[in-house]
């Protein structure tokens, strides 16, 4: 019987009865708990969840990835049907991620503006690393400089009316303890997939890695890039690559050339056992 299991309920790659949308939001079973790693960008979550059988109102615990739109704006609607789950994200969250749509103008793509303030009573405030339950704990980013990957992907933070490269302390992956290693969650992993995997290692050095899913942010990067980082995934050894959203249609076709059956991508509906 798999320890774990996980289920997409939105992503870019939908079908007839389970519609997609450019967001992320999966739901995990694990040790007889619930958990929900995001809510997408509306209240599709929610239909898609009731089509698959999976009840959100009985979830025990909820985490935000990071504070983007496309993650965390399907969550009032989630406190709508669930009345006990704390939502766990980084202290630092706030609603003033831009992008830079073009040389002069920036592009909100953050928390929906006031959601921070009108539901402060689910949320659960957290700096740093953080256990959440047994076999599952928040893992940031500690890793210094990662500004300069902000200003390389045009992602900004607006401050005292200034906008300033991302450093992506809001962000942060969601790691399982499974009895055959690691599993590291990052829906976008804006800091580097490389960083993950080395902050991970770092901080669990004698733990394999079984398992690595989320959105890899690769869809704007060189063939050349994603193959380097594919490799670097074979010689971690990491035994299943889960992927989707915003990695990119041609970056998994590189990422497949390299991976093979260790790699599986992302679409609305997909089931994970491990």
């Amino acid at each position: 019987m798999a320890e774990l299991r996980a289920v997409i309920l939105v992503d870019n790659i939908g079908n007839e009865q389970l519609k997609g949308e450019w967001g992320l939001s999966i739901y995990l079973e694990f040790r007889e708990k619930k958990i929900l790693l995001d809510a997408g960008a509306s209240g599709l979550f929610l239909k898609n969840a009731s089509r698959l059988g999976i009840v959100l109102a009985d979830v025990d615990y909820a985490v935000l990835s990071h504070a983007h739109y496309d993650h965390a704006n399907g969550m009032p609607d989630f406190f709508a049907v669930n009345q006990k789950a704390r939502l766990y994200l980084q202290s630092c969250c706030g609603e003033n991620c831009y992008g830079r749509k073009n040389w002069m103008f920036k592009k909100y793509i953050g928390i929906s503006k006031g959601m921070l303030a009108e539901y402060a009573d689910r949320f659960q405030l957290v700096s740093g690393r953080e256990n959440i339950m047994d076999g599952v704990e928040l893992l940031p980013h500690n890793t210094d400089g990662l500004k300069k990957l902000g200003k390389l992907n045009h992602l900004y933070i607006k401050q005292s009316g200034i906008y300033q490269a991302d450093n992506f302390a809001h962000e942060q992956s969601l790691i399982l303890h499974t009895k055959d290693g690691i599993v590291i969650l990052n829906s976008c992993s804006h800091g580097g997939i490389d960083t993950i995997l080395r902050e991970t290692r770092t901080a669990f050095p004698r733990k394999k890695i079984l398992a690595l899913g989320g959105g890899f942010h690769l869809y704007h990067m060189s063939d050349h890039a994603v193959k380097n980082f594919a490799e670097q995934l074979l010689e971690a050894d990491v035994k299943k690559v889960y992927t989707g959203h915003c990695t990119g249609e041609r970056a998994f076709r590189v990422m497949k050339d390299t991976l093979g059956s260790r790699v599986e991508q992302f679409h609305v509906g997909l089931e994970i056992n491990l």
